[in-house]
């Protein structure tokens, strides 16, 4: 079997490609009709792959959607990431991954996948599980490095990152109906600032 120059055979690789479209087809059908109205069947197609492939990757519908889940929280917290880490001072670089993920959050295909269905598809142990590791990992690094540097004083970072991001994902959900949107995000972030402040050490 012929070996590419990074040493994968080309068996390897075509493994992966059918891998990866079929979760771009999945990511795109569940966005559009939702996981309930997705059928495998139209997901191969879209993914241009026989259902048989669809079932060599993924043991059915819901293995495919935790996967896409798993697949964007990775993307957000890379975008967050990247997005935060020119920042120099910790709180800053938290502040400035706050208005990252809430942009993520905005987006309308992390809005429908990932906030609105991902915790009844999956379960909410599943979900935090994922959500633990991806986005909130990176929320409790940024606040565990300034209780570590003696800039926040609160006894329990844990509970208090999953406070804030519970606010960040309410207000994603509250922000496509408001009336003006921008406000109620400037609002919201003052919020979560006001919040964190009053546990900031100067």
């Amino acid at each position: 079997m012929q070996e590419t120059t990074s040493g994968r055979s080309r068996r390897d690789e075509y493994t992966e490609a059918t891998r990866q479209a079929l979760l771009a087809a999945g990511r795109e059908i569940f966005t559009r009709e939702g996981y309930q109205a997705a059928g495998i069947e139209a997901i191969s197609r879209a993914a241009r792959v026989t259902r048989g492939a669809f079932y060599h990757h993924f043991e059915d519908k819901k293995a495919l959607f935790d996967a896409v889940v798993v697949l964007m929280q990775a993307e957000a917290v890379a975008s967050v990431d990247e997005k935060s880490k020119g920042q120099r001072r910790i709180w800053d670089r938290l502040f400035t991954g706050i208005d990252a993920y809430l942009d993520v959050c905005l987006e309308p295909t992390y809005r429908r996948i990932v906030i609105s269905e991902a915790p009844g598809v999956l379960g909410n142990k599943r979900f935090q599980e994922i959500e633990e590791a991806y986005p909130m990992a990176l929320l409790l690094a940024s606040m565990n490095a300034l209780k570590r540097d003696g800039e926040l004083h609160f006894e329990d970072v844990d509970l208090l990152g999953r406070m804030v991001d519970a606010m960040i994902c309410k207000m994603a959900l509250m922000l496509p109906e408001a009336d003006n949107p921008k406000r109620m995000r400037e609002r919201g972030r003052k919020i979560i600032a006001s919040l964190l402040d009053s546990f900031r050490r100067t």
